[in-house]
């Protein structure tokens, strides 16, 4: 076979995945990342325990992409879950089932994965070219800037980007491809913050008082859409689980309106009816904070019923229905940078089936950087695992296999 010169720009884990393919191929595979080390933030990922993929049917899996879900679904399918999971069992890290049905592997850890993983690229010939800054191109070459400064040209016979998105950029992931693309013609859809936590203002009282507290159980509404879980109060308004899930709903109604009502369910184990025949007792001399941890309320969620209601129902009806729908008005995302994830990026109609892009033949994308956004839970990983499977293999055709 003619070995071909393959550039990867990017050392996440689209880049990583799309470099084994194309190194077992038996093609000289060069990953170039202005990190210092590859996998930065799979890294990051995998402090609380690295979650790879999700084990709910695949129908039901599809559909956590949104919008993106019809483009998506063929590569999912082509490299689901299943598959995943035998490749990081194929680097000798067990997986198991959590009691949620998401994915991970038997350590929790990414660490012992990425030295397995990066040891097998090795033993491929797959070279990495660390504090390697993409410039754009130069013609149909690739311009970097290394560690000191100096300019590198590289023409190779295919090229891909996984530079990923914008969230946590000192993890790697800065946007900065989206003028160098532009400039190229490729549409790109703004980037804006995915799973993300919000801003609410909060009295000086409660924040200094309360943030770092986790609420649980709650759940959340919004524009007829639930999530039940657990969110955490912090000194500028509420992140978590919860909240993520309808982070895309919630941050478009912010661009809309400029700030969005989020109601909370204090109480999501038990009907309204049933909080009301709680609350329908004496209180005589109680404090409203005894009266109602009685109810079951946690000191949290009667400070939050304070902070949001200058006067609190003394009809226990009226009471409860308050604190089954409790509203909190948002006001703005916390930001990109701080975003788990990033939605917008290269659109599905700037790439070919095979993730091409169309304005630069050989050039090919992956992962975070195109236009997809999909709850936490082991979606994210999946589906940039199969959008590189994807690339690579379209890669493997474009240069004659």
């Amino acid at each position: 076979m003619n070995s071909k010169n393959i550039a990867i720009i990017g050392g996440g884990p689209s880049g990583l995945i799309a470099a084994e393919i194309l190194g077992k191929a038996g093609h000289s595979v060069t990953v170039y990342d202005r990190m210092p080390m590859p996998g930065r933030k799979l890294l990051m990922a995998g402090r609380g325990g690295l979650n790879l993929t999700h084990s709910e049917p695949l129908d039901k899996f599809i559909t956590r992409y949104g919008e993106a879900a019809d483009w998506l679904a063929p590569y999912i399918r082509a490299f689901p879950p299943e598959a995943l999971r035998a490749w990081c069992e194929g680097l000798g890290q067990e997986t198991f089932i959590g009691s949620s049905g998401r994915v991970f592997p038997r350590s929790m850890k990414a660490a012992p994965l990425l030295r397995a993983w990066l040891s097998r690229l090795e033993s491929l010939g797959v070279r990495y070219a660390p504090r390697h800054s993409w410039q754009g191109f130069e013609g149909v070459a690739l311009r970097f800037t290394d560690a000191v400064g100096k300019t590198v040209i590289v023409q190779p016979d295919a090229t891909l980007l996984a530079l990923g998105g914008a969230s946590w950029p000192r993890l790697g992931a800065d946007g900065g491809w989206v003028d160098i693309l532009s400039e190229q013609g490729v549409e790109i859809s703004p980037l804006r913050a995915s799973n993300c936590g919000f801003v609410v203002p909060w009295s000086e009282y409660f924040s200094s008082h309360f943030a770092g507290t986790p609420l649980k159980p709650v759940a959340l509404s919004h524009n007829g859409v639930s999530q039940q879980g657990e969110v955490m109060i912090t000194a500028n308004g509420l992140e978590g689980g919860a909240i993520y899930a309808l982070s895309a709903s919630l941050r478009e109604t912010i661009a809309v309106n400029g700030s969005a009502l989020l109601h909370l369910d204090l109480r999501p184990d038990m009907t309204q009816e049933a909080l009301a025949q709680k609350l329908d007792i004496p209180r005589a001399s109680k404090s409203l904070s005894t009266y109602l941890r009685k109810a079951g309320l946690s000191p949290l969620a009667v400070a939050l019923l304070r902070e949001v209601t200058p006067e609190i129902p003394v009809t226990p009806a009226v009471l409860a229905a308050r604190l089954k729908a409790l509203p909190i008005t948002l006001t703005a995302t916390t930001g990109l940078a701080r975003a788990i994830s990033t939605a917008g990026g290269i659109t599905r109609g700037a790439l070919n089936e095979d993730f091409m892009l169309k304005a630069k033949p050989g050039v090919f994308a992956a992962g975070e950087m195109l236009d997809w956004e999909t709850p936490t839970g082991g979606y994210l990983l999946q589906a940039c695992f199969s959008t590189a499977v994807a690339a690579a293999t379209g890669m493997l055709e474009w240069v004659g296999g």
